[in-house]
């Protein structure tokens, strides 16, 4: 920047000398005056474009940034711009690559056919003959009917110490009687916890669904319904939070949230077994711990926040996603001769992902033995030493220096250890259903209904990565008088071997 290199020019007021009659020293002297105070003028006025190229450069970084931020955004209202008079055509382009042509299967089982007779004339007036007979299937709902049932309990008292007794069914759910006794059903209330906590659906609209199958229930009554469903999930919610404590590796990753209108943070740690755990809290070392532990010895599969560093007996494999991307935007946003730095550390990212592929081709042409594997992993890492060796001046390529220095020994564990991913996608989905919902209503009115809604997502969350029913599930739970850990879910007992999970 031209303005930028101008330097300041000080005024020096020289006396004008008369002695001697020395005319060419007074002349000399109004010169340099002249010469001063055109300099002078030249330094200010440099100055000045100087701070409106200043003024310029901040405002382009802004248009930037906001554009950078609307290339993230997709659907309305965070669409990525106005609407294309010609939009082009949704969906996979006709032609010799378009791959398999799926359609609706038939059902396997009919429960009735009706018939669908010709007319007896067209219109024209002429007669019809019979040709073929072809056929259509359809899979219609049932016209809702909910089951209103009555159980009878008996009731008794001992005739040695008076302990009353009541008889209780499968059926129930609740031994309340009286003012309580009309209550949902177990299969309603497992819905209703499905459809506000997996489908995002508000109590209002939660209570609109149900009367399409017939159950009137207040938006009141769906979240006591819902608060009572987690009560009983309580056990199971534990003992998924010691499966994934006792897990070898661990994806954890965290996103805003919010309880009572304050600042929260939504926590997802998924670990072996295809377990997912929730946790609202803060954003510290010691809310992971709630759900990991302070002894942790597994591997963390994590991005670069700090407090995960904290946790000193595990190992920890710091996301490539996270590197690439912020690797990508230096490189975009580069000026001339200060894009080698992340061109560098992307090419080692992309080399490590390569062997990664290699080790695990399924194609035996492409297989790579143990040895050259191991001689490429040491070359990756002394292109690595090699890298962080360098002191860049340009301070976005120094900070990403600091921080790969800091990441150097978490870069390659997925190379060292199979069942270890180089990236925390795990946790990124788990959180995914979580943020569609907070889009809707924003997060939790109080810190009871932030309990219900991290013990029935884990639930709900673990049970569909395990391929179970969740409504089945969480139906079941609430058959017995005390709460238990339910049988279906699949629980780590104790840690294994990464390398054996692979």
């Amino acid at each position: 920047m031209v303005g930028c290199a101008a330097a300041e020019v000080a005024v020096v007021r020289l006396p004008v000398v008369s002695s001697d009659g020395s005319e060419r020293l007074v002349e000399l002297c109004a010169g340099l005056l002249a010469e001063n105070e055109r300099l002078w003028g030249e330094n200010e006025r440099l100055r000045g474009r100087c701070e409106r190229l200043k003024e310029r450069v901040a405002e382009l970084e802004s248009k930037v940034e906001e554009l950078r931020r609307q290339a993230k955004r997709q659907a309305a209202p965070f669409s990525r711009g106005e609407a294309q008079e010609k939009p082009r055509r949704p969906g996979r382009r006709p032609g010799e690559r378009y791959g398999r042509k799926g359609h609706r299967r038939p059902p396997e089982e009919v429960d009735e056919t009706v018939e669908a007779p010709l007319a007896d004339r067209c219109e024209c007036g002429g007669e019809i003959d019979h040709v073929d007979v072809v056929s259509q299937w359809q899979e219609e709902l049932p016209e809702p009917a909910p089951i209103r049932r009555e159980i009878r309990i008996y009731v008794g008292r001992c005739r040695c110490c008076g302990r009353r007794h009541q008889g209780r069914h499968p059926y129930q759910t609740s031994d309340a009687v009286g003012a309580a006794a009309s209550m949902l059903g177990p299969r309603a209330v497992a819905l209703a916890t499905q459809l506000n906590k997996e489908l995002g659906l508000s109590p209002q609209k939660t209570s609109r669904a149900l009367a399409q199958f017939g159950i009137r229930v207040t938006p009141g009554g769906v979240v006591q319904a819902i608060a009572r469903q987690a009560r009983r999930l309580e056990s199971t919610y534990e003992a998924l939070a010691l499966a994934v404590r006792r897990s070898s590796v661990v994806a954890p990753d965290e996103t805003g949230w919010r309880v009572a209108a304050r600042k929260r943070w939504l926590w997802a740690f998924v670990g072996d077994e295809q377990v997912t755990v929730y946790l609202i809290g803060g954003r510290g070392y010691e809310d992971a711990c709630q759900i990991l532990g302070e002894d942790f010895a597994g591997v963390l599969e994590r991005d670069g926040w700090a407090p995960y560093r904290s946790f000193k007996s595990a190992r920890h494999q710091t996301c490539y996603a996270h590197l690439l991307k912020r690797t990508s935007g230096l490189i975009e946003d580069s000026i001339a001769g200060q894009a080698r730095v992340p061109h560098a550390a992307r090419r080692i990212l992309k080399d490590a992902l390569a062997l990664r592929q290699r080790r695990d081709a399924i194609v035996d042409d492409d297989v790579i033995d143990a040895e050259e594997f191991g001689l490429k992993v040491t070359e990756l890492r002394e292109r690595t030493d090699t890298l962080l060796e360098v002191n860049p001046t340009h301070e976005p390529n120094r900070l990403l220096i600091q921080h790969l220095r800091t990441e150097r020994e978490h870069m390659f564990t997925f190379l060292d250890q199979p069942g270890v991913q180089a990236t925390n996608w795990r946790a990124e989905q788990a959180l995914r259903p979580a943020i569609v919902n907070r889009k809707n209503w924003g997060g939790n009115r109080t810190d009871a209904g932030a309990r219900t809604q991290v013990i029935t997502m884990s639930v709900i969350r673990t049970a569909r990565q395990q391929n179970l029913d969740p409504v089945e599930l969480m139906a079941a739970v609430q058959h017995d008088r005390t709460p238990t850990t339910t049988s279906q879910l699949r629980l780590p007992t104790a840690r294994a071997d990464p390398a054996l999970a692979a």
